[in-house]
């Protein structure tokens, strides 16, 4: 589904990664009226002559205030966040009143505080929506994307990876794992996908995995449960080049359920490298 915003300005809440730049991109093309939320200590360079607000996240009621006198009605949260070190002694009233369900919820998964943070909009009138339903063509296609095959020992392995990254979703620590001959070599936590692959990289010679060093997959999915307009999982060029620095054959993520920033340019990249690139769904008889 795609969101008709028409007049109604979006605010785009901006962490890490290319997904708030390319929904900034796509609003200045289609006219559509936008704003860049930036928490302090967060300002990168792409941001300079866009329309930003710079919001503390001690301060909450300025920032509510501001979106609603500027009429923003829906807010997208787009790119990955570090959780804030809070300084209660610059809480204003709001926080204080929010702190009784909302600093519990921090001590949880990101998932659990994701959830949270979109009730906090959502109690003020600010309709909170996914970037996939902003910009189209985000969510991954189904089917083998790229140049390179997958064989039998891949599908396996893609197999046991979308599982044990599904497990591990489920108790809402990570969105993806690598497997390589049927090994998990790495499960995604806090630190993110690239530390795993960095990790696994690091690691993966330990194991006999073959002689062939392109082995394994690195595989990505949706919690499940998950509120699919918050923390999609995501992926890009710099996926697939960490991938094949990590020693892997390929990459495989849910179709329609992860986000690929540039598809035309990912699978190029993976075609360079040598690397497949699947959209995998669960009633896939190969995937079964």
């Amino acid at each position: 589904m795609v969101v008709a915003l028409g007049h109604n300005p979006l605010a785009i809440v901006a962490g890490d990664g290319d997904l708030p730049r390319l929904l900034a991109e796509h609003c200045t093309r289609t006219g559509q009226e936008y704003i860049i939320i930036l928490f302090a200590g967060f300002a990168p360079s792409w941001v300079e002559n866009r329309p930003i607000y710079k919001a503390n996240f001690e301060k909450p009621a300025r920032m509510f205030k501001a979106l609603k006198d500027g009429g923003f009605g829906h807010v997208t949260f787009a790119g990955a966040m570090q959780r804030p070190q809070l300084r209660w002694n610059k809480f204003d009233l709001k926080f204080w009143k929010l702190a009784p369900k909302l600093l519990p919820a921090m001590k949880s998964g990101d998932d659990v505080t994701l959830r949270m943070i979109t009730s906090i909009f959502e109690a003020e009138g600010i309709q909170v929506i996914g970037a996939h339903e902003v910009l189209r063509n985000l969510l991954a296609p189904l089917g083998v994307q790229t140049v390179a095959e997958m064989t039998k020992a891949h599908w396996v392995d893609v197999k046991r990876g979308m599982n044990i990254a599904q497990a591990s979703g489920l108790v809402d620590v990570g969105q993806s794992a690598v497997v390589a001959d049927g090994i998990c070599l790495g499960v995604e936590s806090v630190q993110g996908t690239d530390a795993m692959l960095n990790f696994v990289g690091q690691t993966r010679d330990h194991f006999k995995l073959g002689k062939q060093r392109a082995k394994g997959v690195l595989c990505k999915a949706p919690k499940p449960g998950q509120d699919w307009r918050i923390d999609l999982p995501s992926i890009g060029v710099g996926t697939m080049e960490a991938a094949a620095n990590a020693g892997l054959g390929g990459v495989a993520v849910q179709a329609g359920g992860v986000l690929v920033l540039g598809l035309a340019e990912t699978v190029a990249k993976a075609d360079e490298l040598g690397l497949f690139f699947v959209g995998v769904a669960y009633d896939n008889e190969a995937f079964k």
